[in-house]
């Protein structure tokens, strides 16, 4: 059974492209242009979270997300990947708990490599 990778982040071109990326890896991909997706983590059963930390249109930000995925118990073990073109993005994912962070504009071989290093 392959693994499942959650995008959340509003930028539809790079949903578009991370979704052909990771399917011709081999991974299911779920993705959302919207928070909310946070929402159905149970449902979803994602492997991996990637978020975006600015997520117009959204309630939340991705780090306020990443925050609850890390306080619950149940999704606290749940690898959380932030990418974002924030210049303190080191801090914001230390500060939320998340296990990585890639900034944009990201190469994406160097994701796709973080990326395995998580399913692995």
């Amino acid at each position: 059974m392959s693994k499942k990778i959650l995008v959340i982040d509003d930028d539809e071109d790079i949903l578009e492209i991370l979704n052909i990326v990771f399917q011709e890896s081999g991974y299911d991909v779920v993705l959302s242009n919207t928070g909310e997706a946070a929402g159905y983590i149970q449902v979803i059963h994602p492997d991996l979270i990637l978020l975006d930390v600015n997520i117009v249109g959204s309630g939340k930000s991705g780090s306020e997300i990443c925050r609850e995925i890390k306080s619950n118990y149940e999704t606290a073990s749940l690898p959380v990947m932030l990418v974002s073109a924030e210049t303190d993005l080191d801090l914001i994912a230390a500060g939320c708990g998340a296990n990585a962070f890639v900034r944009k504009p990201f190469d994406i071989y160097e994701l796709l490599m973080h990326v395995k290093q998580y399913l692995s």
